[in-house]
């Protein structure tokens, strides 16, 4: 497999590289936005620190979570001291920053971007300058992945009284910063046309009756073998699912334990990259949970070959005494061995810096805990949430009840490459197509600012939002 730069992410990379705007970078599923994530925080010359909201987020991409990099207390921050909690590491790591990236920026409170940004302006001396003079770069699609309203009822009623919503382009930091939108448009995992349209309609609520009848017929059909992996509103129904196909495997399970570092446990919280005690049989349909990093190297071309990464479905053929896990992809054979997740903390280093002559100060990730697994889970059946990002060339969707939050339908939908590919447990109607206003409101709020192609794009070739 092999990780390359499309023009229009090139383009934009270069744009983040050799400027401070602060960019928003969304697109459809199957844009690359993750691609282009990896390839800023692995070649960006800036000193910069990754986080997101959620552990497993902050996991997967190499970072750490919000709260961890700004030292915040939980719940609501709108009249919380941030200065009493930014501890001197803390404002040391905050002052070294050329550039902050967020990923999945959209399960991004209001409150929680307007948090970041007082702690930026505190901790860097800048309290004029909108998140204190560092760039921000945040990636997600809002279509996709909402931000979890507050429980405690005080929580809810001061959210309602001070922001327009709870998202995080509703926060007050915006007024004042230039919010610089980009919308990947090349679609890599799907060709056909007339699905991508569709799956757009479904993305932005547009979605006629006549388009819901294209996918219900396609999808109308029993899949021709037992391994078309199932999509599923709950985890409960993927659960009784993966322990069915489980049981019909006659031969006895290996077990896996995974190994960690002292602490371990208690620092990775209830976010564990992988399950403690993993269990394989012979014949067990998996579904890898970690890009391959052991044997990366460089194509012809330029780009970055991997046996795998995150979502490749494969089947176990053999448990070795190894401790290996033999592994078929489509074909081909790989020995599976433990991966290891780290939890890291940002560190300020001196840097010399050649281009200036000058020793700089940068950020670089400590290794706080260490966790080691088969890098596998059972893939019969996978949770919509946890198909996020995934592609598959085939897939059975099950939307049980029906979908329950905004962009369920669309991020089960948007897995498969092709109708071809499609099958449907039930037919798809108008009400488990979910959109939040507050969404649509923004993502047609101004026009897409698109990189120029022809050159390194300047900040004149793009749009800003206005003051919401």
């Amino acid at each position: 497999m092999i990780i390359q730069l499309s023009q229009e992410q090139q383009a934009l990379f270069d744009y983040i590289e050799q400027t401070s705007a602060h960019v928003f970078v969304t697109g459809r599923a199957g844009t690359g936005k993750s691609t282009l994530l990896s390839h800023l925080t692995a070649n960006s010359a800036k000193s910069f620190a990754v986080c997101a909201p959620t552990g497993v987020a902050a996991l997967n991409v190499g970072g750490v979570t919000i709260h961890s990099l700004f030292t915040f207390p939980f719940g609501v921050l709108g009249e919380v001291d941030i200065a009493k909690h930014l501890s001197r590491r803390t404002r040391e790591v905050l002052k070294a920053l050329d550039m902050l990236v967020v990923d999945e920026v959209s399960m991004v409170s209001a409150d929680m971007m307007d948090a970041m940004d007082r702690a930026l302006r505190i901790a860097r001396g800048k309290r004029s300058i909108p998140f204190g003079g560092a760039q921000l770069v945040m990636f997600g699609d809002p279509y996709q992945l909402a931000p979890v309203p507050p429980q405690d009822p005080t929580e809810r009623a001061y959210m309602a009284e001070n922001y327009r919503s709870g998202w995080f382009f509703d926060a007050h930091a915006w007024r004042e910063a230039e919010l610089e939108r980009f919308e990947l448009s090349e679609i890599f995992r799907q060709s056909d046309a007339n699905f991508k349209e569709i799956l757009n309609a479904i993305r932005d609520g547009s979605v006629t009756s006549e388009m819901l009848d294209v996918i219900n017929q396609a999808g109308n059909r029993t899949p021709n073998h037992p391994d078309v992996i199932k999509l599923a509103t709950i985890n409960q129904t993927v659960n009784q699912v993966n322990a069915w196909r489980m049981s019909l495997i006659g031969a006895e399970p290996k077990l896996f334990k995974a190994s960690y570092t002292a602490d371990a446990e208690k620092i990775f919280g209830r976010t564990l990259p992988a399950e403690a005690t993993l269990e394989l049989k012979v014949g067990a349909q998996v579904m890898f949970i970690k890009n391959d990093d052991g044997s990366m190297q460089k194509s012809p071309t330029g780009g970055t070959v991997r046996r795998w990464v995150n979502g490749t479905i494969g089947h176990v053929v053999d448990l070795p005494k190894s401790g290996l896990v033999l592994v078929d992809v489509d074909g081909e054979q790989f020995e599976v061995g433990p991966a290891t997740w780290e939890k890291v903390r940002y560190e300020v280093e001196e840097e010399f810096d050649e281009n200036s002559g000058k020793v700089r100060e940068v950020l670089v990730p400590i290794t706080l805990a260490e966790f080691k697994q088969i890098p596998l889970r059972l893939a019969w059946a996978v949770t919509i949430h946890k198909s996020q990002g995934q592609t598959y060339d085939e897939v059975q969707i099950d939307m049980g009840r029906g979908a329950f939050s905004p962009g369920q339908t669309y991020v089960a939908l948007s897995r498969v490459r092709s109708l071809d590919g499609l099958y449907l447990t039930r037919a798809i109607n108008h009400a488990d197509v979910m959109v939040d206003k507050d969404v649509v409101r923004f993502m047609a709020g101004a026009t897409i600012a698109k990189p120029d192609l022809s050159q390194v794009p300047q900040a004149t070739s793009s749009e800003h939002l206005p003051p919401f």
